[in-house]
This record gives C-alpha cells, sequence and structure tokens, in this order.
C-alpha cells in the first residue's frame, strides 16, 4: 500500500488523544496509514529530526506572519485622508488625548486604545476629523492606522495556530492563512482607523486560547493549563469591552466549558472534589476575571475622560455634575424652584435629553403648523424655559414682587426664551406616535391661550410641597386635555432636525418617558446651593452608561436615502461599502471581500453541513470505518463544529437585530468560515488521496490540490488588491476602466 500523504507530524500514526481538541496525529491519510496499527510501534523521532520539524513549523509560522504583516502595512498612508468611520473613531481618540466626555453605542475599550495609540505616536488630538475626506495634512495618523493594522495583521497567524491545532495538518493551516492574507475585505478594514480591527484580534485570540486550553485537558491544572484559561478569559474581556457583539465570542466559550464540565462530571474516574475544583478554576477565569477587567476599563474611561463635552447631555443631571466644565460641575445654584426662573427640562429617560424649541414650525399636514417642541440631546441655548404663572404676566424677577417658590399641583406657564413662545398642547395628534396628542410653541411674546397651562406635580409628594432642582421628579400634566407631556423618544425626520418627538399622552401611567427633572436654574434672586452632594457612586454610573449604551444602540435605525444592507447580502457578497471616493477623479478604496474566498467559503459550508451530516450518521448507525477515515471524521466533526458553531453565532443574530446594520457587520463570522474552509478542503483531498491505490497519485492529487487553493486565491488577490488598496481613474462601469471586467455582480459599485 502506498505510504501517508504529508501533512501531519513527522512519523505520526494516529493514535487516541485525551482531550477535546480532537484526534492527535489523524491527518495522515494514505490508504496504508493505521494499516497493521498494532503491528507497528513508531519509533520515537530522532533529536535532529525533531529539531527539523520543530525549526520547520517556526519557519512556516514566521512566513505567515511576515507577508500578512506585509500586505496590511502597505500604502498604509495612503489615502492621505479620512475614510469612512475614521471620522468617528479618529474623533473618539481624540476625545481620549484631550480628556473630553462623548458618547458611544460602543464600550471604550477598542477608543481608548486608539486614543493611547494616538498619544503614543504623537498625536497630539487637535484634529477635527469632522468628515470623510478630510486631509489629514501635517497631522501625525499613522499611529492609530498603524495600531490597527498590526492587530489586524495578527489575525492570520492566530487562525493559522487555530486551525493547526484543531487539525494537527500543516497545509490545512496555511490554506486558511492564506484565504485570510488574501482578502481583500479583510484587508481593508484592518488599514483604518476603525474598531473592526480590534474587535477581531479579541475574538480570535479568545478562540485561539481556548483551544489551546483544550488541548491540555490531559494535563489539568498545569502551567500551561492555567495560562490559556486565564489568557480566554482577559481576551473575552477584551471582545466585549470593544463591541457588544463580542458577547457572541463568549457564548461560543460557554457553550464549550459547559460541554467540557460536563463530560468530565460524567467521569466517574473523578472526585466530586476535582470536579468543583475544574468548575471553580473556570468560574474565576472565566467570569470573575472578564468581569473584573471589563469594569475596570469603564473605571480607566471615567477617569480619563473627566471634562465636560458632546456627550453630557445623554447622562443625567447628577452623572454631568462630576464633569469639569459642566456648568453643573462644582456649581452653586437655587436650591428651589420660583417664578421667574430660568430652567432646562431634562428627561429621566435614558438618552432622550433635554426640552427643546426651536424657531421651525411643523410642515403642512403634521398637526398644527405651529413651533416645533423636541427633546435634543446636546446643551443648547433653545433648551431654556421660563416658567411663569398661569393667569398673570407681570415680571417675577421685578425687585418690588417678592420671591414665590413653584409647588407641587400649581398651574404653570413654560414661555421659551429664545422664541417667547409657551408650552402648548391640543387636540392635533402628535406627528409620529399614534393617540398622541401635538406639542408645539404657541403665542406672541409670552401671550397665548388656555392651552398653555400645565399642573406641575412632583412624584409621591403632597400639595404645597416645593420643588427641588435636580432632586424632584415632576410630571407636567396638560390643563385642557388632560394629557401628561412625554417624549417618545421616536426620532423625527429632516424637518425635524432629526431630534426625538415630544408628545402629550392621554395615558396617565408613571413612565419615564414622562418624568422631568429640572437641571438648570438660574434666579438672581435666591440663594445658591452646592451641587456636590449630588456627585454618584462608580457603580451607579457604570450602570447608567450600559443603559444609555443600549438605548442608544436600539436608537440606531436606518435614515432616508442611508446606504444599508441585510445579513442575507453578506455571505454571498452581493454588496461593497464605499471607504473613499465617488467618482473617476477620487482616490477610491471599495471594501468587499474577494469573490473567489467568500463564494468558496460559502461553498465549504455547504459541503460541511453535507459531509458532515454524512459521517454524523454512519458513526451514529454504528458503521465500522477505516482507522484513517475515522481519525479524518473525528477532526472533521469536532474541529469543524466548533468553526461551524462560530461563524453560526457571529452572523444569525443579526437576522433578529432591528438597528442599522453595514456589510463589515459580517467579518467576525467570515473568519471562522475560512477557517472551517481550509479545514474541509484539506480533509477532503485527504480522503481522495486515500481511496487511490497508488501512493504517487495519492501524494500528488493532494499537493495539486492544495496547491490549486494556495495559487487561486494569490491570483485572485493580485486582480481585486485594487479594491483595497485603491483605485484612480474611470470607474468600474465604464468599459475603459482596468475593472470593468472584475464587476462580476451589477451591484458592485466600484
Amino acid at each position: 500500500m502506498p505510504p501517508a500523504v504529508g501533512g501531519g507530524p513527522a512519523g505520526s500514526e494516529p493514535r487516541p488523544r485525551r482531550g477535546r481538541a480532537g484526534v492527535e496525529g489523524a491527518r495522515a491519510v494514505g490508504p496504508d496509514v493505521g494499516a497493521e496499527p498494532a503491528a507497528r510501534s513508531p519509533k520515537r523521532p530522532a533529536r535532529g529530526s525533531r529539531c527539523t520539524e520543530a525549526a520547520g513549523r517556526w519557519t512556516l509560522l514566521t512566513l505567515v506572519t511576515l507577508l500578512s504583516f506585509a500586505t496590511r502595512f502597505h500604502r498604509l498612508d495612503e489615502p492621505r485622508h479620512i475614510c469612512w468611520d475614521e471620522t468617528h473613531f479618529g474623533k473618539m481618540g481624540s476625545y481620549y488625548i484631550n480628556r473630553t466626555f462623548f458618547f458611544d453605542v460602543h464600550p471604550p475599550l477598542g477608543k481608548m486604545l486608539i486614543g493611547l495609540a494616538g498619544y503614543l505616536s504623537g498625536y497630539d488630538g487637535t484634529f477635527l476629523f469632522q468628515k470623510p475626506g478630510d486631509k489629514y495634512e501635517h497631522h501625525n495618523y499613522m499611529g492609530m492606522r498603524g495600531f490597527c493594522a498590526f492587530l489586524g495583521s495578527l489575525l492570520v497567524p492566530f487562525a493559522y495556530l487555530t486551525v493547526l491545532e484543531l487539525s494537527k495538518s500543516f497545509p490545512a493551516a496555511l490554506l486558511t492563512a492564506a484565504l485570510l492574507t488574501f482578502d481583500t475585505g479583510c484587508l481593508t478594514l484592518s488599514q483604518y482607523i476603525l474598531l473592526d480591527p480590534i474587535l477581531m484580534f479579541f475574538i480570535m485570540a479568545a478562540m485561539l486560547s481556548m483551544v489551546k486550553y483544550n488541548s491540555c485537558a490531559n494535563r489539568p491544572f498545569s502551567a500551561p493549563w492555567w495560562f490559556w484559561l486565564s489568557l480566554t478569559g482577559i481576551n473575552l474581556a477584551g471582545a466585549l469591552g470593544v463591541k457588544f457583539v463580542g458577547l457572541f465570542i463568549i457564548l461560543q466559550v460557554g457553550w464549550n466549558t459547559i460541554s467540557d464540565l460536563w463530560h468530565l462530571f460524567g467521569d466517574l474516574s473523578l472526585s466530586v472534589v476535582t470536579v468543583g475544583k475544574h468548575l471553580t478554576a473556570r468560574i474565576l477565569c472565566l467570569i470573575a476575571l472578564p468581569l473584573t477587567l471589563y469594569t475596570a476599563t469603564y473605571a480607566i474611561h471615567f477617569m480619563v475622560l473627566n471634562k465636560s463635552g458632546p456627550g453630557d447631555g445623554f447622562f443625567s443631571s447628577a452623572f454631568q455634575a462630576r464633569l469639569s466644565g459642566n456648568n453643573l460641575h462644582n456649581a452653586s445654584i437655587p436650591e428651589h424652584l420660583a417664578y421667574g426662573s430660568v430652567i432646562t427640562v431634562k428627561n429621566l429617560r435614558m438618552a432622550i435629553g433635554y426640552l427643546h424649541s426651536h424657531r421651525h414650525l411643523y410642515p403642512e399636514g403634521i398637526g398644527a403648523r405651529q413651533q416645533q417642541v423636541t427633546t435634543y440631546l446636546h446643551k443648547d441655548y433653545n433648551n431654556l424655559w421660563i416658567i411663569k404663572k398661569h393667569n398673570t404676566n407681570a415680571d417675577p424677577l421685578d425687585p418690588s414682587i417678592p420671591v414665590e417658590f413653584v409647588r407641587h399641583g400649581d398651574i404653570v406657564r413654560l414661555e421659551h426664551k429664545e422664541t417667547s413662545r409657551n408650552l402648548h398642547s391640543h387636540y392635533h395628534e402628535a406627528p409620529l406616535t399614534r393617540k398622541h396628542y401635538q406639542v408645539t410653541g404657541y403665542g406672541i411674546n409670552g401671550t397665548g391661550d388656555s392651552n398653555d397651562f400645565w399642573r406641575i406635580e412632583v412624584i409621591n409628594r403632597k400639595f404645597g410641597n416645593r420643588i427641588k432642582v435636580l432632586r424632584s421628579r415632576i410630571r407636567l400634566i396638560h390643563l385642557v386635555t388632560g394629557c401628561v407631556l412625554g417624549s417618545s423618544g421616536k426620532v423625527l425626520p429632516k424637518w425635524g432636525w432629526e431630534q426625538l418627538e415630544v408628545t402629550c399622552t392621554p395615558y396617565l401611567k408613571e413612565t419615564l418617558n414622562s418624568i422631568w427633572n429640572v437641571e438648570d436654574h438660574i434666579n438672581p434672586k435666591l440663594p445658591n446651593i452646592s451641587l456636590d452632594v449630588l456627585q454618584p457612586t462608580f457603580p451607579e454610573i457604570l450602570l447608567e452608561s450600559h443603559m444609555v449604551m443600549i438605548r442608544g444602540n436600539n436608537g440606531l435605525k436606518p435614515k432616508d436615502n442611508e446606504f444599508t444592507s441585510k445579513p442575507w447580502h453578506w455571505p454571498i457578497n452581493y454588496q461593497g461599502l464605499r471607504f473613499s471616493g465617488i467618482n473617476d477623479t477620487d482616490f477610491r478604496v471599495y471594501l468587499l471581500g474577494n469573490p473567489v474566498i467568500w463564494w468558496l467559503n460559502l461553498l465549504s459550508i455547504a459541503l460541511y453541513l453535507l459531509l458532515g451530516s454524512i459521517i454524523a450518521v454512519a458513526v451514529q448507525r454504528g458503521t465500522h470505518l477505516p482507522a484513517e477515515v475515522e481519525g479524518l471524521s473525528q477532526v472533521l466533526l469536532q474541529g469543524g463544529g466548533q468553526l461551524l458553531l462560530g461563524w453560526m453565532l457571529h452572523y444569525f443574530p443579526f437576522f433578529l437585530m432591528g438597528r442599522i446594520l453595514y456589510f463589515h457587520h459580517y467579518f467576525p463570522a467570515m473568519l471562522f468560515s475560512s477557517m472551517l474552509t481550509g479545514i474541509l478542503w484539506d480533509t477532503l483531498l485527504r480522503l481522495c488521496a486515500w481511496s487511490l491505490a497508488s501512493s504517487f497519485l495519492a501524494r500528488g492529487v493532494y499537493m495539486v490540490g492544495i496547491l490549486s487553493l494556495l495559487l487561486g486565491t494569490a491570483y485572485s488577490f493580485y486582480l481585486f488588491h485594487p479594491l483595497a488598496y485603491g483605485m484612480v481613474g474611470p470607474l468600474a462601469q465604464d468599459p475603459g476602466s482596468p475593472m470593468a471586467g472584475l464587476r462580476w455582480l451589477e451591484s458592485w459599485d466600484f
């Protein structure tokens, strides 16, 4: 019989292996491998042979890593202007350098690392990052791009090592590395100031750490076992600390851990104490350690960002009081609300903002054509209102008029300071929320009608009590209609400047949408008190920040004419995403996966499901498989199953999300599909080689198959690399464009 086809460790024989990472040595696939296994005792490789093998392993890993870095760092400085979401994350890096507080829907770790990279590389945080296309000029942006490219470059060796650990096959690992190295999409995402390379770095690092500690299952509580288990927890904290979708890799590690513990629990050779030790180790390393690190990132985040900034309005008044430069920081304001006071009124629901009006009117057909009233998240002069008595126009700030405090149950009128129009409601329907009433600004110089009157109520207080600034939770009940002033949280169209809808709801149930507090308070006739007593504790800040982020994520809905994509578009590479440039004179960068690689991945998933199902049914039915086929089957089912689970966890949840989605959300799943492709085609080629009688022919089929896949992916990269490195000249729709023949789908817009 012919000898084994190469790829496994030298001198390897199929042999059972304790642990859950697969069958070590099962990659030798020649038809004679495993023939008379009991009759042959594999010889221990000579010391020189082991050294040569180790040198070969390190050499191959080094070459893979160098090629990855070379492709990611090539032309990293181009284009020399802002591309796509660099607008957001570069700006947020600047905020960290300037210690300016901001709000984002993602956890802080990724932006903190970008800011740190910029700071260490000499960037001073002065570039404005206003819009895509703005030139960086003399500003040092290469440190931030270089940091993201560095982490993006490590994805390839991480995937290589993960597949090598799962399959024990160098060709499978090498094929995986080629798929990721030569993918134009992964390359593009790695070259810009974005969260995606940082997120994918932690996801892949967590996956590699997990399979490494699985491989140490026969040496529990050893130093390597503790190292990889702890490193898995650290990487889980990193993934979740960059984006909430890091939860998907946590679910995968969690499933692996539960399965592992279940097998240990069923091992009757282990004592209950030993099983308890295993459980405790995983609780410490995979729950306590990640939570501690995740919480620590927020502690650093709040410690660094201690200056008032554009994110203030998303948070409560008590939170804002801790920010230097905020008008509530170390402030002294009158404690009790009085008539004539100039105030801002803030909604207590997270990320709703301040009661706001401006001179723009509701458009024709949207209720009464009167002045718009909205909520606005940022500090603004249009947030200022004057609280007045409902039945007099006398100036309460007149020195001859004594101070009169506003009390629970009073009938008041709120006059908008900038436009002198009163807060008003009537029976017209609200712009977006059915069965709610419209709220407008009405009147001239404070003179309106009875629809301007509101009864002010303090939650859980009796009539007559004074209203405290910041601390009293109040409702405003419209006197004529009986409705309650609130905000639906819905984003108004462009005619409403994409601010949030204010309505008067006839449903009197107490919800945070209809509860407000008085924040700013200006009244020269009243004494001031210090606001230091309102400083929140760290747990309160942590909880509030997560509530605001969740609220912000839920509010990310597609806007009119905004480019989005659907999850079913992603695996088929249906449509890319323009990073830079729109015409033939611009430097154009287009995020699109290498179609040869992406469609091969899609085919591989289908083939894996078919082949895996056949093997699983055969094994379940007790079919006797040859030793070499059984070894390959175990690798395919166990190692491939881990990767298929990773792909599913990082892809299918997006179908359940109501928020706006983009093409780049698929790339973590693409990493898993590429690793699965490497294992699947290596296994298929080994099975084909095993079925041939001639050892020379078997080796030839296997080598030609692997080389064809490697050369095919490299050549496809040669064709499509301008998508990542930049194009200038005619668009692909123009027959004269060098990219015209590569526009294989009409939906590709490069």
